[in-house]
């Protein structure tokens, strides 16, 4: 059914369509990128001294291995919280008890459409007007609150679209052998549709390790800011940026190959559900806004 996580194989007539299409493209790429190279080496921005500093020590240990620990430290607290949020109330929000379900529901619909940028200035000024956090831990602290809210809002109408998504009659199976909505939940529906949800979850948690990046707003040191900090120290901003970008790539990269792997394994196994696709969940419910 599925070639990919995030959309329908083509048949014969569209992948020789998108076959020249991606040749066109990759010629237009090209020239463009030629244009480019060409503009930065005239300008001296290419030169072999800007690429330099890139092999000492210092310049790894003072600015970039600091800026990676803070990106996968954010990103990794905020996957485990978002994980644990998304689910609580994921599950709340298809909970049999109304006030349960109408509560989720206003929680995961409000924090969808709050732009992530100002979730995070909202809890840096906050930790730091009631002094929750010591002062080197509110950027920290700031990044990960915003992240874990609107993804941990993501990831429940993930977990409600997987479970959704299963056959009507494994809960009403279920029900005819006297196991109790939470019983039925817990035993029946979750193990499978965590199975199909695999793919659009570590989607999602790609998405985690990028906003991470959002953070230099609010001073956090995370990656793009001690690329632009290496940039303003040895003049050297595009060299640095390009280093940045292959790193973020590479790891994003590494988290896509994860996902495909899973959704193939997913695919070659009889017994497991299909792979819940990403457009599913923004079908079981309004798209939030999201804005950075």
């Amino acid at each position: 059914m599925s070639g990919s996580v995030l959309f329908d194989a083509p048949g014969p007539r569209a992948r020789v369509r998108n076959r020249i299409i991606t040749a066109v493209t990759v010629v237009i790429l090209l020239a463009v990128a030629w244009v480019v190279y060409s503009r930065l080496e005239a300008r001296g921005q290419l030169a072999a001294a800007k690429w330099e500093p890139f092999l000492t020590s210092n310049l790894w240990t003072t600015y970039v291995l600091p800026g990676i620990e803070g990106t996968l430290t954010a990103a990794g607290v905020s996957i485990v919280l978002a994980l644990a949020l998304g689910f609580v109330l994921g599950v709340g929000r298809m909970s049999v008890i109304a006030p349960i379900s109408w509560v989720c529901a206003v929680i995961v619909e409000f924090f969808r459409a709050v732009p992530v940028l100002i979730m995070m200035i909202f809890a840096y000024f906050l930790y730091a007007f009631y002094d929750v956090f010591p002062s080197k831990h509110l950027a920290l602290a700031g990044v990960i609150t915003g992240l874990t809210l609107y993804n941990g809002a993501v990831i429940a109408e993930i977990v409600r679209a997987g479970v959704n998504a299963l056959p009507r009659g494994q809960s009403e199976a279920a029900s005819a052998l006297g196991l109790r909505w939470g019983q039925t939940m817990r035993s029946i529906l979750l193990p499978q549709a965590v199975t199909s949800m695999l793919p659009v979850l570590i989607s999602q948690l790609v998405v985690v390790l990028k906003d991470t990046a959002i953070g230099y707003q609010i001073t956090f040191v995370e990656m793009v800011r001690q690329g632009t900090v290496v940039g303003s120290s040895y003049g050297n901003y595009i060299p640095a940026l390009i280093v940045i970008a292959l790193l973020m790539i590479s790891v994003n990269f590494a988290l896509s190959a994860l996902a495909t792997r899973l959704e193939r394994r997913l695919r070659r196994s009889s017994r497991g559900p299909a792979p819940l696709q990403a457009g599913a969940v923004e079908q079981e419910g309004a798209p939030g806004a999201k804005a950075i």
